[in-house]
């Protein structure tokens, strides 16, 4: 097995000018000429760099961090997806952690994470809307950024003060609400998600401002931000008599959730029930009926976090806001007709 001594030797160059042309230099820059001849030994040696000494050398290593909620959670694969091609492209690697909706978790994982001292930091997934949690975030963000030097970019929430991404959820579900309002729906039912999401908030706002409009808002019901956290809830919302004329669930896993319990309980959609989501999940193409959503352009958030992270360190803080669209499909095209 090839060293870098043997890379050095080959190459006609110091073991100092073979690592730093090899590993990178926080510091020093190797002449082109130099650098090419290390390369070319390197590769007709077959030799592999050691990572932790290119890591040592340059600062960083060249990973791109992400924790997600829930990588089970189509919403979150497909963020993840648009992080890894876009890190590819700039020979990064994306090393992936996920915390499921564990609140407590994030801080402990954020404070591992810096021991990799990752080139860039994403957190994709709303935070709770807790001052005192908020805060443990912020800080724990800032001793990462602080003692690493590594870009931070959050996904879903521009609260924090770093690089962040957002969707408009409050307009993308007050379109949504509105246009159903108007096609005659007039009671509705929302399963919101957990209580103190921001995410989930913004969209049962805009939901209901835009419902509101000509209809009326019978119930909110909280639950996890899974399918069987949609289940459960749609379960309270068919214990009500007379039902809503359409439940909007703040996410489409939560909505899939929803249209099993709806099956069981032997209430049809759209025909006794109109059904929503919000996301525009790509496992939606195997849902029948075809479910009205909001879409969400998932991939691009990942692409956009990873752009902004991978900016000058230094550079100041930048929010990109992304639109979300309503799409109308069968799960509330027929309880509208009639009605």
């Amino acid at each position: 097995m090839a060293t870098l001594s043997d890379v050095a030797q080959r190459a006609g160059v110091s073991l100092s000018t073979a690592s730093r042309a090899l590993n990178g230099s926080r510091d020093r820059v190797v002449r082109p000429d130099l650098k090419a001849k290390a390369l070319q030994a390197a590769h007709e040696l077959n030799y592999v760099p050691n990572a932790a000494a290119q890591t040592m050398a340059r600062g960083h290593s060249m990973a791109v961090a992400l924790i997600v909620n829930d990588i089970r959670d189509p919403y979150f694969s497909s963020i993840a997806a648009g992080v890894i091609k876009t890190a590819s492209e700039s020979d990064y690697i994306v090393t992936l952690s996920t915390i499921s909706y564990d609140r407590e978790a994030l801080v402990p994982l954020i404070h591992a994470i810096r021991q990799q001292r990752p080139e860039a930091l994403l957190i994709a997934g709303s935070l709770w809307n807790e001052e005192s949690y908020l805060n443990d975030v912020k800080e724990a963000l800032e001793d990462f950024q602080a003692s690493t030097g590594s870009q931070i970019c959050c996904i879903g929430q521009s609260r924090l003060g770093f690089h962040s991404v957002t969707l408009k959820n409050r307009t993308g579900a007050y379109g949504l609400g509105l246009a159903l309002a108007e096609q005659g729906l007039r009671t509705a039912a929302v399963l919101t998600g957990p209580e103190l999401h921001m995410t989930a908030a913004k969209r049962t706002q805009g939901f209901v401002e835009g419902f509101s409009s000509s209809g009326v808002v019978l119930a909110q019901v909280h639950g996890d931000f899974t399918r069987d956290g949609g289940h459960e809830a749609m379960r309270t919302v068919l214990d009500m008599d007379p039902l809503p004329d359409l439940v909007f669930a703040v996410n489409d896993v939560m909505a899939v959730g929803a249209l099993a319990a709806a099956r069981e309980s032997g209430v049809r959609v759209p025909e006794d029930i109109a059904l929503a989501g919000f996301d525009d999940i790509p496992t939606l193409r195997d849902v029948s009926p075809a479910l009205t959503t909001v879409r969400v352009p998932m991939e691009l958030l990942g692409t956009t976090a990873v752009n902004l992270a991978l900016q000058p360190t230094g550079t100041d803080p930048t929010t990109v806001t992304l639109t979300t669209t309503p799409v109308f499909r069968e799960s509330t095209a027929r309880q509208a007709e009639h009605l």
